[in-house]
């Protein structure tokens, strides 16, 4: 990301709204702004790889669970933030991963502009690729501000999408659901 760009973006902003950029409160909120661009979107170009190849061994194949991992992200239809919760299900098949590992993975796809559906989809596909579990479920809840700020305003409504990889059978599904309710 270029900071400098940004900065000029977000000063030709205000003009174009209006505002006086010298005013006390506007004053530094072009580089700001650059600032909060640098971290929203820390996550662009980043691979979730280095996290999710820390493994151990695992002697069952039962049922791995790690839900309400929080995460906010940036739509990039209208360039506001969109968050909830992310649920990661997984059947290991000899490897299991610790499970700080999959919150990171989280991270790794919600610091780019991104839509909920692809979210969901890269995390899924991530953890396939490089856990090379039995299979996967990923559940993602959020809660857009393009939705509840402006267009329709309906606050509290929330989004869920799922994605699967791998052989998740429909009795696993159920229990995932279960545990999500």
């Amino acid at each position: 990301m270029d900071r400098e760009k940004v900065v000029k973006a977000i000063e030709e902003l205000l003009e174009a709204l209006g505002e006086d950029r010298e005013r006390e409160g506007l004053k530094d909120t072009p580089r700001r702004v650059a600032d909060a661009y640098a971290e929203l979107l820390s996550g662009e170009g980043k691979s979730a790889e280095e996290h999710l190849s820390k493994t151990f061994a695992a002697e069952s194949g039962d049922l791995v669970v790690e839900k309400d991992i929080a995460f906010s992200s940036t739509c990039e239809h209208h360039l506001m933030p969109f968050f909830g919760r992310i649920a990661i299900a997984y059947i290991p098949d000899g490897r299991v991963v610790g499970i700080s590992k999959l919150a990171r993975t989280v991270e790794v796809f919600s610091k780019r502009l991104q839509i909920q559906e692809r979210l969901t989809r890269e995390i899924a596909d991530e953890v396939m690729r490089v856990l090379k579990p039995k299979g996967v479920m990923v559940v993602c809840e959020a809660e857009h501000t393009c939705m509840t700020c402006r267009g329709v305003k309906k606050p509290g409504s929330k989004t869920v999408t799922y994605a699967f990889g791998g052989a998740f059978p429909e009795d696993k599904k159920e229990e995932v659901f279960l545990l999500l309710k």
